[in-house]
């Protein structure tokens, strides 16, 4: 894999996404030299993320329609839920 190349002030700038996001090596450089380095240690975790929150999804539906709770019954218990945590907060 290829490591991205980036002076410090742009690895500082884009920081979040160089933790969160990134999959490959980043060089990180002052006036061209080589001053460190940042392996990123779960680059392949976003997409094992997305694939289980997607399964769980699609088994959610499953089971809302197999207990016949239709949009209307969800937007009434959104709208409540809602409510309830309002009055919380107070």
């Amino acid at each position: 894999m290829e490591p991205v190349s980036v002076g410090i002030r742009a690895f500082r700038s884009r920081l979040a996404e160089y933790l969160l996001d990134s999959d490959r090596p980043v060089v990180v450089t002052r006036h061209g030299a080589t001053v460190g380095y940042f392996i990123p240690a779960r680059g392949a975790r976003a997409d094992l993320d997305r694939a289980a929150l997607t399964e769980a999804a699609v088994r959610m539906n499953e089971l809302l329609r197999a207990a016949g709770v239709g949009e209307a019954e969800l937007d009434a218990v959104t709208k409540d839920f809602r409510a309830w945590r309002k009055s919380r907060r107070r």
